[in-house]
C-alpha cells in the first residue's frame, strides 16, 4: 500500500511539474514514478496516507498563509538591503547571531533555515541542536533574545503549525 501510494504521489508531482498530457509525457512519468517507488520508496516520508485528514488540511491551509507572509517580509527584506546599498549613511553592522529555534522537526527547521536564507539580509550559516547562526547584514541588537524575536519568531510560529503534531 505504502507504494502504491508512493507511486501516486510521484506521478501527480510529475504531472503538475511538467504540465502535459502527452502519451510520451504520461510514459515516462509512470516509469519514473514507478522507479521512484520501488527504488526510492524508503526515502519518502511515512504515513502518506495522513495527507487526506482534517490535520492535513489545516496544514495545507496554513501553508497557503505562509507563502504571500514569507514574500512579503521577503519583498520588505529586499526593499532594506537596496535601501542600504544606495544610501551609504546607513549603518552596516554585519556579524553571525545565535538565535534559539523552538522547532524540533527536521523538516520545519530546515524550511526556516531556507525561509531565513531566502529573505535578503540574512543568511542561516549552522544548525547545531536547537541553535541556529545567522549572519545578518545589519544587527540590531545584542540581546540574543531581541535576535531570535527579530529574525526567528515571524517564521516560527506558522512553521510549527504546518510541520509539527
Amino acid at each position: 500500500m505504502a507504494r502504491a501510494m508512493n507511486f501516486i504521489v510521484a506521478f501527480v508531482l510529475w504531472l503538475l511539474l511538467t504540465w502535459s498530457v502527452k502519451v510520451d509525457s504520461i510514459l515516462t512519468g509512470a516509469v519514473v514514478a514507478a522507479l521512484s517507488a520501488v527504488f526510492l520508496g524508503h526515502l519518502f516520508p511515512r504515513g502518506a496516507r495522513k495527507v487526506l485528514s482534517v490535520a492535513s488540511a489545516k496544514r495545507v491551509l496554513w501553508f497557503v498563509y505562509y507563502v504571500p507572509f514569507f514574500l512579503a517580509y521577503c519583498l520588505k527584506a529586499n526593499l532594506d538591503v537596496a535601501y542600504r546599498v544606495v544610501n551609504m549613511n546607513l549603518p552596516i553592522r554585519p556579524g553571525i547571531v545565535k538565535v534559539k529555534t523552538k522547532l524540533k522537526s527536521d523538516m520545519a527547521r530546515t524550511f526556516l533555515a531556507n525561509s531565513i536564507t531566502l529573505t535578503p539580509g540574512t543568511l542561516t550559516v549552522d544548525i547545531i541542536g536547537d541553535d541556529m547562526y545567522i549572519h545578518w547584514i545589519a544587527v540590531a541588537s545584542d540581546d540574543p533574545e531581541e535576535q531570535t524575536r527579530i529574525i526567528v519568531s515571524r517564521f516560527e510560529d506558522i512553521l510549527k503549525r504546518i510541520f509539527e503534531p
